[in-house]
């Protein structure tokens, strides 16, 4: 089996959860993306939300939530993504960049609207009361 080790941003606000859909795709993803060599998971996330939202990640506000492992969307069966989940405080404006067509404040309604791990994720964050 191969995994695709990914890492991504929880960023909630209203009960609902930050989410991007990247250019030429239909499914809304958690921000977020993969670590370059030698990168750690902060230096990443941070590299990687300014990237595609144009905002700083607070250093000393990010936390680890948890990792989340499903079906890798648009990959062939047997491929599966690991997602390492954060949350972290930030300043700046949220603004599309570089692959990002479109942001999107999303709900556990939304569910079809979004990748198989992160409905993993939307499970979890309903559980906790997160979420709508």
């Amino acid at each position: 089996m191969k995994i695709i080790d990914k890492l991504a941003w929880i960023h909630l606000q209203n009960k609902k959860i930050l989410s991007t859909r990247s250019k030429g795709k239909t499914k809304f993803y958690i921000p977020g993306g993969k670590r370059e060599e030698g990168e750690s998971d902060e230096v990443a996330l941070i590299r990687e939300i300014k990237e595609e939202l144009t905002v700083d990640l607070l250093p000393t506000t990010i936390h680890f939530f948890g990792n989340f492992q499903a079906q890798a969307d648009s990959h062939a069966e047997g491929i599966q993504v690991l997602m390492q989940c954060y949350l972290a405080d930030y300043h700046g404006t949220i603004t599309a960049a570089a692959e990002i067509a479109e942001v999107a404040w999303l709900t556990n309604n939304d569910r079809d609207k979004i990748s198989p791990v992160d409905q993993l994720i939307f499970d979890e964050l309903m559980k906790k009361g997160l979420i709508d």
